[in-house]
């Protein structure tokens, strides 16, 4: 019989129910997974319905207003952190102190400081750990990288990553935690291009320089509503000051010579999630659009020059999509990809040693993040 493993959420908003479903849907996917996931407790401040939903729609047996409550008294073996950026760090490490396997969400930390302390903690404690950097779990990306390793791109010349979206386009958009410092650590940088980096190094390999530039668009927002969410409308309230940056775009270079661009955006307006990678060699090129989730663009096996794409479905065999649909050109969405971060925890758990992405590759990302705002601070390359 399948070992249990109890599970405790840590910030039931999106991202928290984003997690207590991929743990619920474990094993319709993954029927031979060593573990099997059951909702014992979950955490949330917030004033609205959030603990009784998760009770009543998720099944969590327990509620707590209060995260360290929860830790004290439960028996946990996986924690998931998914609340505000500020809370990361110290409930990550009293879970990992605790002996608490770790899913914590993207930043870490609200620097790289924080989240080399996490990691430390985690390893200290002999824990296992995924970390929410969802976008290389698609067939797709998998698929990319296979590519890219097989050298049928040739050496990769040049790569151009880009995270843009419009969540905060709005100037009536409410001023949550997102715009604080404080709280979040960082605009833009730790919510979108702290994805984008790590998806270029799982593609491509290591960044190892760059140069930054930054831009506040909306510089003052009106007050948030109780536990908005950052697509939420303000109140009618005094207009306050937005404390980091809405845009930023880097230049890049890779370990292996490719140049790079990056760029992240929260207030692009006709822009929603528009998220992928597009990676050229001196023998071919491939593109990735998360808005297509399903479809690699490839341009492999030709003569270099007048050489045209073509477009792959995925199919079953490439990454996990045959866990999820059994033929080419049927669609997964979003919360697949939570499903698989789970599923490599669950195995990660089980065999005491890292799958997939984890506190480390977590570390890498915000310290490529920490070098952006060095660039940014001092106007010059920095070197990773």
């Amino acid at each position: 019989m399948t070992r249990e493993l109890r599970v405790a959420v840590v910030g039931f908003g999106w991202m928290g129910q984003a997690h207590a479903r991929a743990y619920a849907r474990l094993l319709h996917h993954y029927p031979d997974a060593p573990l099997r996931p059951r909702l014992v407790a979950v955490a949330d401040t917030a004033d609205d319905d959030r603990l009784a939903r998760a009770a009543a729609a998720y099944g969590f047996e327990r509620t707590y207003r209060d995260w360290q409550t929860l830790l004290d008294r439960e028996e946990v073996d996986v924690v998931s952190v998914t609340g505000p950026n500020h809370l990361h760090a110290k409930v990550g490490t009293a879970a990992a102190a605790a002996g608490k396997h770790l899913w914590i969400e993207k930043p870490v930390g609200r620097s790289a400081q924080e989240t080399r302390t996490v990691a430390a903690a985690a390893d200290a404690a002999g824990v296992q750990s995924a970390v929410g950097f969802n976008y290389r779990n698609a067939p797709a990306v998998e698929r990319a990288k296979e590519l890219v390793n097989s050298g049928r791109l040739g050496v990769v010349t040049h790569v151009d990553v880009r995270f843009v979206s419009d969540y905060a386009a709005h100037p009536q958009g409410a001023l949550t935690w997102r715009f604080q410092n404080a709280f979040a650590g960082s605009g833009v940088l730790g919510d979108l291009a702290s994805h984008a980096s790590d998806l270029a190094r799982f593609v491509v390999g290591d960044i190892v320089e760059l140069v930054a530039d930054d831009a506040r668009f909306i510089t003052q927002r009106p007050p948030a509503v109780g536990a908005s969410s950052h697509f939420a409308r303000g109140s009618d309230g005094p207009l306050a000051e937005v404390e980091n940056e809405d845009y930023v775009g880097a230049l890049l270079r890779f370990a292996g010579g490719a140049r790079g661009t990056l760029s992240a955006s929260r207030a692009s307006v006709g822009e929603q999630c528009t998220y992928g990678i597009e990676v050229h060699g001196t023998e071919g090129a491939l593109a990735w659009d998360f808005r297509r989730m399903g479809e690699l663009r490839v341009c492999v096996d030709q003569d270099p020059q007048d050489a045209s794409y073509t477009t792959w479905f995925v199919r079953p065999g490439d990454g996990e999509l045959g866990a999820f649909q059994p033929g080419t050109g049927i669609a997964m969405g979003y919360d697949d990809l939570k499903v698989i971060e789970a599923e490599r925890l669950v195995r990660s758990i089980a065999a005491g040693k890292h799958l997939g992405a984890t506190l480390h590759d977590a570390v890498v990302a915000a310290e490529t993040v920490e070098a952006m705002r060095t660039s940014l601070t001092e106007r010059r390359w920095v070197t990773l």
